[in-house]
């Protein structure tokens, strides 16, 4: 993500905080950082690290609260499979999420289809389940990686 994208990302979940009567604190908004300039999924403990040179003494819980708000407020995803955390690239509206995620070289991309959403909750009402959480992760090759195993095939 280049600086405009990332500033933009920043000023629009600023506007989205404002409009939902949340903060979007310093220490909010640097997690958010970090995980948009990521190119791979953060752990809460990779975050503790890449904090450690912009904010003064970051601690575990300070960086867990960010997490939590910012997964309430839509900002970012929790990937469950890898134990770590993705910036949302449609924090604008809620949504189910569908992630693709590269055993090879980490990539996660972020789809959102309706149509899987919508075949999900209706599965899980016919036996009465309701989601909490409605992510789903696929776990695979990405075409980059795959185009590099068919190279050295």
């Amino acid at each position: 993500m280049n600086k405009k994208e990332l500033s933009h990302v920043l000023e629009r979940a600023d506007a989205l905080c404002q409009e939902r009567g949340a903060r979007l604190t310093e220490q909010r908004k640097t997690v958010l950082q970090l995980l948009c300039v990521s190119d791979k999924p953060l752990s809460a403990y990779d975050l503790l690290e890449r904090m450690r040179g912009v904010v003064k003494n970051p601690a575990p819980p300070t960086v867990y609260r960010a997490l939590d708000f910012l997964l309430e407020q839509g900002l970012a995803h929790k990937l469950e499979s890898l134990h770590a955390y993705v910036g949302c690239a449609h924090p604008d509206h809620p949504h189910a999420s569908q992630f693709l995620i590269c055993d090879d070289c980490g990539e996660v991309t972020e789809v959102e289809d309706p149509s899987v959403a919508k075949s999900l909750k209706a599965a899980g009402k016919a036996i009465g389940f309701r989601t909490k959480r409605p992510v789903v992760e696929l776990l695979g090759i990405c075409a980059q990686c795959s185009a590099k195993q068919d190279e050295f095939a």
